[in-house]
Parts: C-alpha cells; structure tokens; sequence
C-alpha cells in the first residue's frame, strides 16, 4: 500500500471528455457571431492549450482577450450538451475513489465550463481547478497532493514533471503515443479503460 493518500488528477479534454462536437459546434457559433472564418474542424485538432492559443490564428492578437471571454459566455449553450465522456472516464474515476482515493481535474478550460461539464456528463470530481496549462498545472496537483497525473497532451506530461507526480498519458487526444513518451510520460495506456488495471498494479507496487 503507498504510504500516504491516494489522489489521482485528471486532465478534462480528450482525456474525461471528447468536447470536439460541443467545441466545434461553439466555434462555429462564434464565427457567425462575430463574422470571422474560424475553421472549427482544424481547430478542434488542436485541443489541450489555453483557448487565446487557438483564437489568435484567427483573430488579431489584440482582440483575442475580448473573443475568448464572448465564446466562454456562449459555450454552455453550445458544447456542454454535444459533449461525450471519454470511454472508461467514469470508471476510471470510480476506481480511485474505490481505491480509497481523491480524484480531481485540473485543467486549462474556464473553470465554470469544465464544472459544467463534469456535472452533465455525471463524472464525480473532489475537486476542479481550470486555467492552468502544461507547467502551470502543477500549482494545482501540488496543492492537493496529487502523486498521479493523468493527461493526453506532452503538456500534461510537462505539467506531472513539474509537480513530481507520475505522468500517466492516455494516446486519445492530439499527441501519439511516441510524442508522450519522448516527452517522459511514465506509463501510456491506450485509453482510460485500462486505468483501473494499471492503478491496482501501481498500488500493489507501491
């Protein structure tokens, strides 16, 4: 048994949730909203970095700040419904609670939107931190003394790295398996559904 508490964080996009319809579907919305071309098929390709990342190949930088704060007022209405978990999410998360653990999300997205999320797709989190990306998220696994973090982009694994937590990634988002490791992803699983056979084998290990 590992000498003290189990936490497990998760990243949300393309890790506990594949947001590209809910995503593409907002930024298609915003195109019309605000009468620039955003190709939302490419976008959503892209998935993981801060959203300001995304828009200023779109809008001029100096509107970015603006843009981003009227797509996250209109995403509840546009990508929280067309959003699906990821398979094994839920299971993934009921094996660390069962495991006597705390399972939180920490995330790069607007925090009431990943909330939002979470709650719709019912994926019961301890806790949820957003606006953090790639280093930055290890503000959050420090503070709950996260030893587990589990992500599907290098940024995540970045983001373990710097919290002294395990990289755990998943090959279901935008980077391959061979990009995770060369990144220094511990462990790479196909997929969430093989989370709970891994995490026993790390406990027993541990």
């Amino acid at each position: 048994m590992t000498s003290q508490p189990l936490t497990v964080g998760f990243d949300l996009d393309m890790t506990l949730i594949d947001s590209r319809p809910g995503i593409r579907a907002c930024y298609q919305a915003l195109s019309e909203r605000t009468g620039t071309y955003i190709d939302a098929d490419l976008a959503v390709t892209r998935l993981g970095p801060p959203l300001e990342e995304e828009l200023v190949h779109w809008f001029p930088a100096d509107r970015t700040a603006a843009v981003a704060e009227l797509y996250r007022a209109m995403y509840p209405a546009h990508a929280i419904t067309g959003t699906l978990a990821m398979a094994g999410a839920r299971e993934a998360v009921a094996a660390v609670r069962e495991a006597g653990g705390r399972a939180i999300v920490v995330t790069a997205k607007y925090e009431p939107n990943a909330k939002l999320h979470l709650e719709h797709l019912r994926i019961d989190a301890d806790a949820v931190v957003g606006n953090l990306w790639a280093e930055r998220k290890a503000e959050a696994l420090r503070e709950h003394g996260a030893t587990v973090y589990v992500g599907d982009h290098v940024g995540d694994v970045r983001g373990a790295r710097r919290a002294g937590a395990l990289s755990v990634a998943v090959a279901t988002g935008p980077c391959s398996a061979r990009e995770l490791r060369t990144a220094g992803a511990d462990v790479v699983l196909t997929d969430l559904t093989e989370l709970p056979a891994w995490l026993t084998t790390y406990r027993e290990a541990a």
